[in-house]
Parts: C-alpha cells; structure tokens; sequence
C-alpha cells in the first residue's frame, strides 16, 4: 500500500539564493534522492545510487539499494593484477542509518514524510531538482557571507488556490563586495 506516493505534486524551480546552503530535515514520500561519490571515488560498477521516500504500512521510510564509493586508486591499482580470492572477504562495516527524529515528529508526518536519510562513506547526496508539497528547506548563509541578518530562514512549498508555490524567504547573504 503506498498512499500519496502516486500522486505527490511536484513543486516549482526553487527560487535561486547567492552565498547559501540548502538543507532540508524531512522529505515528503516520492522525495528522490541520488547519492554522489566525492571526487577521487567511483561508485561500484552495477549499483544504482538513487533511494526513494515511500509510505509502507502508514510510515514513511526511504528505499534504500546496496550503493559504495571505491578509492579511484584503489580500483585502478588492482585492474591490471586483479587475483580473485572466493575465501577473503573484503570488510564491510555495517551501515547505520542517520537518526531519524521520530520522537518530535506527529502522527501525521511520520506517515507523509522521511527524516534524514542515511550517510554513506565518501558520498553526498543531491536532488534532481524535484521536490514535492510540504517539502520544507533551510537556507544558511555560508560562511564569510553572513554580514546582514537574518542569516538563516526557511522556505515551504506549498499549494495555494490551487497553485503551488515557494513561500517567500526573508535571507539576503552578502558579502558587500
């Protein structure tokens, strides 16, 4: 059963803010997102790197697939010689998926949005620019940019007779140059 999942409403282009970051602390169900190996890491050859927000069972929790960022020089290191020992193992630590901040979050978010999702080594997470209704982001100036205040605020997407928006973001970051 997987409620709302079929029908999320996609919101518009977030509204571009200089000099800040963007984080978001819970995700409607249909949320997207795409793991990314940092630079000097590839991802496991056949690993998809998308995990996905849906509601099972009237609580929503991400889809997550096996995903792993391998040292480049590693990878290249081992191509040319590669031996194949079925005995050895490589040592995998377990995943422990970020906190989930259940115990603030009320009947109704716990079945309509996901908390954080997990960290993986050596990775970011980033969205294909679709986010849904409800989706709240935070905004920070980054630092070194941070000369007027207010220096952090929150922008919701949300329907409003029958359209949906961006609310507006009072957050202006400059460095005065």
């Amino acid at each position: 059963l997987i409620s709302g999942f079929l029908f999320a409403e996609v919101c518009p282009a977030v509204p571009r803010t200089e000099f800040a970051d963007v984080t978001a602390e819970m995700y409607p169900v249909g949320t997207k997102l795409y793991y990314e190996c940092d630079n000097g890491y590839m991802r496991r050859g056949g690993q998809y790197p998308g995990i996905q927000c849906q509601s099972t069972q009237q609580v929503a929790s991400w889809l997550y697939k096996e995903f792993e960022c391998i040292d480049k020089k590693i990878l290249l290191s081992m191509a040319p010689t590669m031996d194949l020992d079925v005995t050895q193992k490589p040592e995998r630590k377990p995943q422990s998926p970020a906190p989930q901040k259940r115990e603030n979050l009320s009947e109704f978010d716990q079945k309509d949005f996901c908390g954080p999702p997990k960290t993986i080594p050596h990775a970011s997470l980033s969205m294909k620019k679709q986010y849904y209704v409800g989706q709240v982001l935070h905004f920070k100036c980054q630092s070194g940019y941070d000369k007027r205040s207010p220096t952090s605020g929150t922008r919701m997407c949300k329907k409003v007779n029958g359209k949906i928006i961006w609310t507006p973001l009072n957050l202006r970051c400059t460095n005065d140059s």
